[in-house]
C-alpha cells in the first residue's frame, strides 16, 4: 500500500524492534498474572456477582491478547498484499477463540483513479477472496448490514467532504453468512494542491470484543437485578413480619382484669445484617373464656414466602385457640395444615393455654425447646410432652402437659438461635444462668431487656424470638 500524507501530521516513524520486544514481554507477563487471578475465581456460575467478575477478567485477558497481537504485527511488519489471480487464497475463518481479533487490516481508496488497495489481513477480516479486486468506496456498502449502511455513508462523506477523521464501527456480512463487527479508523489524504486525494483507513474485527463487553454488561445487569430483587424481598418480608407480630416493646397484662393475670413482654431479635427475615413468631392473646394464649414458633427458611407462611400459621393458631382447641389438638391441626400446603414446610412451636382462675398452664410442643420456669431463685426446664416437628409426619399425635404456676413465677418461651453460637444443652445453660438477673427484675419487660443485653440484639446467624410471662398476685 502506498504511504500517505496525513491531513493533520506527517507519518510517524516506526519504533525500534527492541522497544517493541520489551513491550511484548511486559504484555505477556501481565497476561500471565491476569490469567492466574482469573483461574482462582472459578465458580459454579450460580452467583451473578461472581459471573460478572469472571466476565471482567475474561474481557481484560482478551484485550491483552489483542494487544499482544498488535505488538507482534508492529514488530514483524505488515503482510504483503495479494499479487494476482495466481495467489493462493488465504483462509477466511473468524479469529481464533481466546483472541479478540486475529489481525488488523488496512485500506486506501484513491479518489483520482478510483482504485482501491487492501492489505491481505483486510481480505481475511471481510472474508473476501484475496484474488478478487478490492472493493471501491461505492462498492463497500454491499458488504454492510442494511441498517448500518447510513452510518458508513455518513462516515465516508464526512471524511472526504469535511476532512473529518473516521472513528466508528459497522457490521458486515461475510460470504459464509457470518456477521462481524468492524471498527474503522481513517483519515483523508491530501494531494499537493491541498484537496482530498484519497482516504486511508485501518479496520479491525471487534466482534469478540463486543461479545465480551456484552457479557460484562449482562452479568452486571443480572447482578444489579438480583440485588434489587433481594432488597425488595427484604423490605416486603420485614413489613409483613412487622404487620403480623404484635408490638414487642410494651408489656401486656392478660387477661386485662381479675386475679392471676400474666404480665407479658416479647421481642423479635434480628439475624445478621443483610439476612432475610424468617418464620419466627411469638404471640400472646386473651381468649373469649378468659384464658390466655401464649405461643412461640419457627417456620424453617427465610424470605417473603416463609414470612407469609408464618403469618398463615400464626393466624391458624389464633383461630383454633379462639375456637377452644386445647394445645395438643391445636398442634395436630397445625400439622395437618402444613402437611396439606402446596409447598412442603417444616415448623416447630410451643403453645400454652393459661387459666388465671386456677393458674394452671396447659401446653404442648412440636419439636420445639420447652419453656423455662423460674421460681424462688432457681430455674428449670419443663418436662416436655411428646411432639414431632410440624409437617414432618402425617397424622402425628401430640402430648399435653400441665403445670400449676405460683405468684411471682416467670415463664420464658423462646425460639432456637436466641443464644448466638449455641443450641441444645449449651443454650439452656446460658439461659438458666440469667436466674439472678430475672430475680432482680421488677417487670417482664426488664427480663426481656436482660436477655437482649446478655446475648445481643444483632449478630446472630438466625433470628430469634423471646417471650417472658410473669405471674401476678
Amino acid at each position: 500500500m502506498p504511504s500517505h500524507v496525513s491531513a493533520d501530521r506527517p507519518a510517524a516513524q516506526p519504533p525500534g524492534r527492541g522497544s517493541v520486544e520489551a513491550l511484548i514481554s511486559q504484555t505477556r507477563r501481565l497476561k500471565g498474572d491476569v490469567d492466574a487471578v482469573r483461574r482462582d475465581t472459578r465458580s459454579d456460575g450460580a452467583d451473578p456477582e461472581e459471573r460478572w467478575q469472571r466476565a471482567l477478567y475474561d474481557l481484560a485477558l482478551h484485550q491483552l491478547n489483542d494487544l499482544d497481537e498488535h505488538l507482534a504485527q508492529l514488530r514483524d511488519g505488515p503482510a504483503p498484499p495479494p499479487c494476482g489471480p495466481d495467489t493462493e487464497p488465504l483462509p477466511s475463518a473468524p479469529p481464533a477463540s481466546g483472541s479478540l481479533l486475529s489481525r488488523v487490516g488496512s485500506a486506501e481508496w484513491n479518489l483520482l483513479t478510483d482504485e482501491a488497495s487492501w492489505s491481505a489481513e483486510l481480505y481475511r477480516i471481510l472474508g473476501r477472496d484475496p484474488a478478487a479486486p478490492a472493493l471501491t468506496l461505492d462498492e463497500l456498502p454491499s458488504l454492510v448490514l442494511d441498517e448500518d449502511r447510513p452510518r458508513l455513508t455518513t462516515m465516508v462523506t464526512g471524511c472526504l467532504v469535511d476532512a473529518k477523521p473516521i472513528d466508528d464501527e459497522f457490521r458486515i456480512v461475510r460470504p459464509d453468512g457470518g456477521v462481524r463487527t468492524v471498527h474503522m479508523m481513517g483519515e483523508p489524504v491530501l494531494g499537493g494542491d491541498g484537496s482530498t486525494a484519497s482516504m486511508w483507513a485501518v479496520l479491525r474485527d471487534v466482534s469478540e470484543l463486543r461479545r465480551s463487553q456484552r457479557a460484562v454488561h449482562e452479568t452486571h445487569d443480572s447482578m444489579q437485578r438480583r440485588h434489587q430483587q433481594a432488597r425488595t424481598e427484604h423490605r416486603l418480608a420485614v413489613e409483613l413480619q412487622e404487620a403480623v407480630l404484635p408490638p414487642g416493646r410494651d408489656a401486656l397484662r392478660l387477661p386485662r382484669r381479675g386475679p392471676g393475670t400474666l404480665e407479658v413482654a416479647a421481642r423479635c431479635l434480628p439475624s445478621a445484617s443483610g439476612a432475610l427475615p424468617g418464620g419466627d413468631w411469638y404471640d400472646a392473646l386473651e381468649l373469649p373464656d378468659g384464658d390466655t394464649l401464649l405461643s412461640v414458633g419457627d417456620l424453617t427458611g427465610q424470605g417473603v414466602a416463609v414470612t407469609s407462611g408464618m403469618a398463615m400459621l400464626l393466624g391458624a393458631v389464633r383461630g383454633m385457640a379462639m375456637a377452644g382447641a386445647p394445645p395438643a389438638h391445636l398442634m395436630s391441626l397445625l400439622n395437618q395444615l402444613l402437611d396439606a400446603t402446596v409447598q412442603p414446610a417444616l415448623g416447630s412451636a410451643v403453645c400454652c393455654r393459661y387459666r388465671p382462675t386456677t393458674r394452671v398452664l396447659t401446653w404442648a410442643q412440636a419439636g420445639h425447646p420447652a419453656p423455662l420456669l423460674f421460681r424462688g431463685g432457681t430455674g428449670r426446664v419443663l418436662s416436655a410432652p411428646d411432639g414431632v416437628l410440624l409437617g414432618a409426619t402425617s397424622g402425628a399425635g401430640y402430648g399435653q402437659a400441665e403445670v400449676t404456676l405460683e405468684p411471682g413465677d416467670l415463664l420464658l418461651l423462646y425460639t432456637d438461635g436466641l443464644v448466638p453460637g449455641h443450641s441444645g444443652a449449651d443454650s439452656l445453660d446460658s439461659l438458666l444462668g440469667l436466674t439472678a438477673r430475672f430475680g432482680a427484675a421488677r417487670t417482664a419487660q426488664d427480663c426481656v431487656t436482660a436477655v437482649v443485653e446478655e446475648f445481643g440484639e444483632s449478630g446472630r446467624t438466625d433470628e430469634a424470638c423471646v417471650l417472658v410471662a410473669r405471674v401476678g398476685e
